[in-house]
């Protein structure tokens, strides 16, 4: 058994849980999440406890039994606390900004790139070197997050580029004379 999909789910206090048919919606203080499940995988909502089942032990089912667990419970955290995932610009004369909601990164191309993030999709510019991406749906953040590190790849010579905070660059050694 997936010891991940046999954990139940709690719902906290505030937040509302929907199930038709393999649609879910997780209604919260920060917002509304909807989701379609695989029709195979049964999700039960008990009084304030919602547990994940699945019909056999087929590969399929033993796949989707743990991941539909995590999506839900992602959802429930969601709209509860919401996610963030922070990246930071190193390089001399790398910079963010923010001009109205688009993000504008001078990373070091002759033209400044310019990011218009989804709708529930936030991001903050703390620090001309800091980016935040803050959302309820950890899918969409990390997605974003993706997306502006990709403007950028941290190289492994100088360790330029755009990195999520806390991520390890692996360095190389440079040419050498003969």
């Amino acid at each position: 058994m997936s010891r991940i999909g046999k954990k139940p789910i709690e719902i906290p206090s505030g937040v509302t849980v929907t199930l038709d048919n393999n649609n879910i919606t997780v209604k919260g203080p920060k917002g509304e999440l909807t989701r379609e499940l695989h029709p195979e995988i049964a999700v039960k909502i008990e009084e304030n406890i919602i547990t994940v089942e699945r019909p056999s032990d087929q590969k399929l089912h033993r796949a989707l039994h743990g991941t539909t667990r995590s999506v839900v419970s992602n959802m429930v955290e969601g709209v509860t606390k919401g996610y963030e995932k922070a990246l930071e610009l190193i390089g001399v004369g790398y910079r963010a900004t923010k001009s109205g909601q688009k993000l504008v990164l001078n990373v070091g191309y002759s033209h400044p790139v310019e990011i218009v993030p989804e709708q529930g999709i936030e991001i903050e510019v703390p620090s001309n070197t800091k980016v935040i991406v803050k959302g309820i749906d950890k899918e969409r953040v990390g997605a974003i997050a993706s997306n502006i590190r990709a403007v950028r790849l941290p190289e492994p010579y100088k360790g330029k580029g755009i990195r999520y905070e806390g991520e390890y660059v692996r360095r190389k050694e440079g040419k050498t004379g003969k």
